[in-house]
């Protein structure tokens, strides 16, 4: 079930996570995506002001920045339960869900995005808040390389759709257990 993220090696070796604080929070906020892909992602800022307002809800999520190093290259977000709202997927509900996940655009074609998508599912299968039997991501539908790369760990469309930035995503899931 996990084989594709266990036998994946990545070549950033200093390649991180670091929780969002206050010493980073303003350099996260100013990664960005290429201006084609704006429609597939919300800003960072935006990102972290939800994270806050979802951790005030007293529910669980996790902001991190994406290092190299000392260098910021992206960003990351997941949740575990944190979502019921009306039309909300059913495997939202009872699954951790890589909410959102980003490479600054100068560092995009460099296999960023795959490696920081190994690391991040890497951290969530230490089940940070407790186990569970199903990661869940989503996608907006033209956007083919969120679409590759979430595949390419073994992630498959489960019929659901969510309400996305721009229009319905396709909820994609990976059985973990």
């Amino acid at each position: 079930m996990t084989d594709a993220i266990d036998k994946y090696e990545p070549v950033h070796n200093k390649l991180r996570l670091v929780k969002v604080d206050s010493d980073n929070c303003f350099d996260l906020a100013d990664l960005s995506v290429k201006e084609d892909q704006t429609g597939f992602v919300a800003p960072n800022q935006e990102s972290m002001a939800l994270a806050f307002g979802t951790l005030n809800e007293g529910k669980y999520v996790e902001a991190f920045g994406i290092y190299d190093g000392e260098i910021p290259v992206g960003f990351a977000m997941i949740g575990h339960d944190s979502f019921d709202f009306e039309g909300c997927p059913g495997i939202y509900k009872h699954s951790y869900y890589l909410w959102r996940f980003m490479i600054d655009k100068g560092y995009q074609g460099q296999r960023y995005g795959k490696d920081a998508a190994k690391l991040v599912l890497d951290h969530i299968l230490t089940f940070p808040d407790g186990e569970e039997d199903t990661i869940a991501t989503s996608y907006e539908e033209d956007n083919t390389v969120s679409m590759n790369l979430w595949r390419s760990f073994g992630f498959v469309p489960n019929g659901e759709s969510s309400e996305g930035k721009d229009g319905d995503e396709v909820v994609l899931v990976l059985k973990v257990k």
